[in-house]
């Protein structure tokens, strides 16, 4: 299981949004993340937080060198930066509440 971070660049909200109403599918259908549901949050200051699994380690290292990942990596690039959990506020909470972003 992973967790991701990721700041949205100026005016790039909705292509980040669409990106991650995306992204978990199609890892998936590259063979590399799992059927486990995916969870997608939102924080306070617009930054999205996404859960999922990937199929194994080994599956990691592909996505790195599948075109069609990297393509969608490319746009998550323009849309936002990757961002560290701890930089996150709510992330020091000891509960850290955040907005749930429907995945459908």
């Amino acid at each position: 299981m992973v967790i991701v971070a990721y700041r949205p660049r100026p005016g790039k909200e909705a292509l980040l949004l669409e990106l991650t109403k995306e992204h978990v599918s199609v890892l998936h259908g590259q063979g590399l993340a799992t059927d486990r549901p995916a969870y997608a949050m939102r924080s306070a200051d617009g930054t999205i937080l996404e859960v999922f699994e990937w199929k194994s380690k080994a599956a990691i290292e592909a996505a790195h060198t599948n075109p069609v990942v990297l393509k969608m990596w490319e746009k998550y690039a323009e849309a936002c930066e990757y961002t560290p959990l701890n930089a996150v506020k709510e992330c020091s909470d000891l509960f850290a509440g955040f907005e749930p972003i429907d995945l459908t």
